[in-house]
């Protein structure tokens, strides 16, 4: 049976969650983080009650269709100023509904104010909507808060490391151990960043999973890559870890052998002056687009209709790198073939030679050689996008993640809550002893 002949079969979940479910999130919506959309409404589609915690009012003005499918209630928490002494008088006043508070005055005060009135907002609301645990996404600001909010309410909490949040060199190392070593579990989203964060802190990751961004298989339906213009297409932010300079540079190596290609840039961000400037300067302007950003339904036709889709991401100048893009997943599932670098998660999806091609991070010729080969042989191109429409469907279907994550939501109703044992927690925080295996 071909990729395009498989219909995804209808699943039943197979863990229950005890109770509500509360989204801790810097920012939502995001424009950029359409995985958190995805998430939640496969959480929601399997039953699981979900409510949203903003702490970030949201400034992009543009949104993803996929929003209006949301049910989740949103609330956004407070992130105004207010005067310290204030602040800790309105915790205290908090303490008969906050049943984690006065044990937990030493962890609070380690903390940034504004981070510990959000933790209070969120925990209050919590204990008055009956939500037994908090997941956050990315180990940063979101995590922070989820972890006070959790200790106050008295509730188990998870979040999911994705790329910045663990590479970045502003990463607080011992922070992140802190979070880590204090959730029910941790998800990462590759078997790179599970090794990394397991030989990295030791034990305190012991409760990290990796349960992949999966995606919509039916939102994304398979072609097979025949009959398409010599045309690539990328997608994503506009900043260094995308690698998009060494994209124009690749599109302009194959324009100086006589080359037909074009080239569309899907994104926006901080370096589109730079890769404009850059795209003049090379003479390409005919050639590639920088189309600023699209809507999800705008993507999926852009990529769709390329007959390469270019992924060159490199490490950052500041330890920052993509985790394991879910666009190189959707063009994989479209049927477009993708050439990309091997950077963290990356080679997971594209397997060199079977399911794409992978080239050398800041290597343009390489590049270039690698989009003139998909271009010209449109029989193994056929062949690549075919097994990686396959692989798709078997490691990366968004209903297969959401069930892997509903069962670490299922954990909340058992697990212990914090000093419910009698003794003493070694550090801050929830003390967690079950351990969801990897």
């Amino acid at each position: 049976m071909s990729p395009s002949e498989t219909t995804p079969p209808v699943r039943t979940p197979r863990h229950d969650v005890p109770g509500r479910v509360g989204y801790v999130l810097k920012m939502y919506p995001r424009f950029s983080e359409t995985f958190v959309v995805n998430e939640v409404l496969a959480q929601e589609a399997a039953g699981t009650h979900v409510d949203i915690f903003s702490l970030r009012p949201p400034v992009d003005a543009r949104f993803h269709a996929a929003l209006a499918e949301v049910r989740a209630e949103v609330t956004w928490v407070p992130s105004g100023s207010v005067r310290a002494g204030e602040a800790w008088a309105q915790l205290a006043a908090a303490a008969d509904r906050l049943p984690g508070l006065p044990a937990a005055w030493p962890e609070l005060l380690r903390h940034d104010l504004r981070d510990v009135l959000q933790a209070a907002e969120v925990a209050t609301a919590v204990q008055e909507r009956g939500i037994v645990h908090l997941h956050a996404h990315f180990g940063s600001v979101a995590t922070t808060v989820a972890r006070l909010a959790a200790l106050l309410a008295q509730v188990t909490y998870s979040f999911t490391a994705h790329a910045k949040d663990i590479f970045h060199s502003s990463v607080d190392d011992d922070d992140l151990r802190d979070k880590l070593r204090d959730a029910l579990a941790v998800v990462t989203v590759s078997d790179y960043n599970l090794d990394h964060l397991r030989g990295r802190f030791g034990t305190a990751a012991d409760r990290v999973v990796r349960i992949y961004n999966g995606i919509d298989l039916a939102a994304f339906g398979y072609r097979e890559p025949v009959g398409r213009p010599r045309h690539v297409v990328s997608v994503g932010r506009l900043v260094e870890k995308k690698g998009l300079g060494d994209l124009v540079s690749a599109i302009a190596v194959l324009v100086a052998e006589g080359d037909a290609v074009t080239c569309d840039v899907v994104g926006s961000g901080p370096l589109h002056h730079e890769l404009a400037r850059q795209v003049q300067e090379l003479g390409l302007t005919d050639r590639v687009r920088l189309l600023g950003a699209c809507t999800q339904d705008e993507v999926r036709e852009h990529v769709a209709r390329a007959a390469v889709f270019a992924a060159p991401c490199v490490v950052g100048a500041d330890g920052n790198r993509d985790g394991l893009p879910t666009v190189v997943l959707e063009a994989m599932a479209l049927g477009t073939a993708v050439v990309a670098t091997p950077v963290t998660g990356m080679p997971e999806a594209v397997v060199d030679g079977r399911t794409g091609l992978l080239v050398d991070e800041h290597a343009p010729a390489e590049l270039a050689a690698a989009i003139r080969r998909l271009l010209d042989d449109e029989a193994a191109r056929v062949d690549l996008v075919s097994a990686a429409r396959t692989l798709v469907q078997e490691r990366f279907d968004r209903d297969d993640q959401a069930e892997a994550m509903r069962a670490v939501f299922a954990r909340a109703g058992s697990a212990q809550r914090p000093g419910t044992d009698g003794t003493a927690a070694a550090a801050p925080g929830p003390r967690l002893r079950e351990v969801v295996p990897a």
